[in-house]
């Protein structure tokens, strides 16, 4: 169950006899519940009037862009928001991102990686791994502005 104790339409029920459900009753769901939560209901999500600096990043391979923006205030990171088109998994990256970013002193941004990003989400498929590669690329991103 979701956490909002609703059934996501893709979870297949006990009576499901094909393959695509054995396989997710043997292997789980492709999301943890983190991942799902920060895709549902994303923190910082919006645009950000007054920004100190706005990047955008992108993955030419899938196609995902991550728009972040940041007020930095006596070198923290007072306000940060994002926009991100792309799956599930670099929606939740960004707004994983964006609570890790504030409050932060911006030398320590540089610290943040992909990996770190991922395992605060409870990790990330492979094939999704992308997804917190462009979170970090959008810190990058912003350390190279600001």
């Amino acid at each position: 169950m979701g956490s909002a104790g609703i059934l996501p339409a893709s979870v297949p029920t006990k009576e499901c006899a094909s393959a695509r459900c054995r396989r997710y009753r043997e292997v789980g769901p492709m999301f943890s519940e983190m991942v799902l939560e920060h895709f549902q209901r994303p923190r910082n999500a919006g645009e950000l009037p007054g920004a100190t600096a706005v990047v955008e990043v992108s993955n030419p391979v899938c196609g995902d862009v991550l728009r972040l923006a940041v007020i930095v205030e006596n070198g923290v990171v007072r306000e940060v928001r994002f926009l991100c088109r792309g799956c599930t998994a670099s929606i939740a990256s960004a707004s994983v991102l964006t609570e890790k970013m504030k409050g932060r002193a911006v030398n320590e941004l540089k610290e943040m990686r992909a990996a770190e990003i991922a395992a605060e989400l409870g990790g990330l498929p492979p094939a999704s791994f992308h997804a917190a590669q462009l979170a970090e690329d959008g810190v990058k991103a912003i350390l190279g502005k600001i």
